[in-house]
């Protein structure tokens, strides 16, 4: 089975204890994005257009600064030719050589506005591109031409993923608040959902002071590798966890994971341990899989909503509460296996092996990646 086994907790709460190598002198703005190749060489996208390759010690291998100095703010690795690099930076793709970053191979200018997120599906026959336009280009990499222009979201379209084993599906958030599933055969979406709308069906009764400050724009889409699974990060501080079925997705916990907005989301391959970092400075790793497992097994109606009712008014201090999150499906809290104070504003999360050794990789407000252990995965 390929799901890995729970995280042990006797000591993995112990943030103090987990200490990031900086990788330095190759930025000298704010990285943006981060992406790995299956070869171990680390691409990361700054902003003022700064591409830089790492090898797995840290070490910059190559350096070039993207035409029109617009910001890199995706990055992404060919998984059938490990030194191909797709990075996005305006409303342009490139394709380059990590051998030789200084020419481009490719570029292509298939976006309106500026894009935020790149996906590659499996067959890497086609590539996804989100824009600021709320649209999603898809690009025919063997045609070299847009062959679906995917355009449903009302504002800014943060983030879009290929499901894995299921290459003409997708899911995409944005900052309408909207998350979707799309088919590539209808070019439309399957099933909608408003965070927001859900949001005030589930939070009826009185709210504590300042709840709505913050709307539930979705800013992270990463779906496990099982293809099934997939999970939001929102600008109200919550994460969510969403199953595919058929045509529709169903809800399988939400859970408070972040004081401030939730920046990134990432599951680690091959399991259902989900990464999130948020504004707060935090970084968290959540073993879903006891829930996910239980709806595999029971897989009758759901009825979170009565329940979270229920349990509308938390307790003041509530968001103290770093070490758990009430889970509003009615489940016991949700709490964190891992919990790291980084201290900066998360910008970007990668899950990768660095020398043989699972490694997380985190891009900030700052000009060097931070590189932590995950050793006890």
């Amino acid at each position: 089975m390929w799901r890995l086994k729970a995280i042990r907790t006797f000591s993995l709460r112990v943030s103090q204890a987990i200490m990031a190598v900086k990788w330095t002198g190759g930025h000298s703005s704010s990285i943006l994005c981060l992406n790995a190749s299956k070869d171990g060489l680390v691409a990361s996208g700054a902003e003022g257009g700064d591409l830089v390759a790492w090898g797995e010690d840290g070490t910059p291998l190559g350096h070039v600064q993207l035409e029109g100095a617009n910001d890199v703010t995706s990055v992404l690795f060919s998984h059938s030719c490990p030194t191909t690099l797709y990075a996005s930076h305006g409303e342009t793709i490139s394709l380059l050589d990590v051998r030789s970053l200084k020419g481009f191979v490719d570029h292509f200018h298939v976006n309106d506005e500026e894009i935020n997120c790149l996906s590659l599906n499996e067959p890497e026959s086609l590539l996804a591109s989100a824009d600021d336009s709320g649209a999603i280009k898809i690009l025919d990499l063997e045609k070299k031409k847009v062959t679906r222009s995917l355009k449903r979201h009302s504002n800014i379209c943060s983030a879009v993923a290929f499901r894995p084993q299921r290459p003409q599906s997708l899911v995409s958030c944005g900052l309408d608040m909207q998350v979707m599933l799309w088919s590539l055969q209808k070019a439309r979406p399957v099933w909608i959902t408003n965070l927001q709308e859900d949001e005030t069906e589930e939070m009826e009764g009185p709210q504590s002071p300042g709840r709505l400050l913050n709307p539930a724009l979705a800013h992270s889409v990463s779906v496990a590798s099982c293809g099934n699974v997939f999970s939001c990060g929102a600008e109200d501080g919550k994460v969510r966890i969403f199953r595919v079925m058929g045509v529709k997705c169903d809800r399988e916990l939400g859970f408070k994971g972040h004081t401030l907005g939730v920046s990134q989301v990432c599951f680690v391959p091959e399991s259902y341990l989900l990464l999130t970092g948020g504004n707060d400075g935090k970084i968290r790793l959540w073993d879903v899989s006891s829930e996910i497992e239980k709806k595999q097994k029971s897989p009758a109606k759901h009825t979170h909503r009565k329940k979270a009712k229920r349990a509308a008014c938390p307790k003041q201090g509530g968001e103290n509460s770093s070490a758990t999150a009430a889970d509003e499906e009615g489940h016991a809290r949700t709490v964190p296996k891992l919990d790291i104070e980084h201290g900066e504003k998360v910008n970007w999360l990668l899950s990768t092996q660095i020398k043989g050794h699972r490694s997380l990789l985190v891009a900030d407000q700052t000009s060097c990646v931070s590189v932590y252990p995950l050793n006890e995965l």
